[in-house]
């Protein structure tokens, strides 16, 4: 059994910063990768960055420059730093965590970005 929980999440002004945290624990067995996706409102859940277990990050067009994905160095924890942040950037961010077994999620942290 593999838990995934995020934490962080809020309300904060445009511009503003958040960071999220995410702690993965259980039977996990060759972290391959975590991530960070986010779903709006009626829309599709989308990867907004992930980073693999040798450092390598990828991240959503319009967050790069604003946002960053970093990790602990047994990568069971990931962090997405989030400044500048727009009422764009208001969705429900979910955690990925990828063992050689498979893809495993949180529960979600809700994000609102608003004057």
């Amino acid at each position: 059994q593999v838990q995934v929980v995020e934490s962080g999440g809020g309300l904060m002004q445009p511009g503003g910063s958040l960071t999220l945290s995410c702690v993965a624990s259980g039977n996990i067995f060759g972290m391959v990768a975590m991530g960070w996706y986010r779903q709006a409102p009626g829309k599709e859940r989308e990867l907004v960055a992930a980073i693999n277990r040798g450092g390598g990050t990828d991240y959503k067009d319009s967050v790069k420059g604003r946002f960053t994905i970093s990790r602990d160095y047994d990568m069971h924890t990931v962090y997405l730093q989030m400044n500048s942040l727009k009422p764009e950037d208001t969705a429900v961010y979910y955690c990925n965590a990828r063992d050689v077994r498979g893809d495993y999620w949180g529960k979600g942290t809700l994000v609102t970005v608003s004057s």
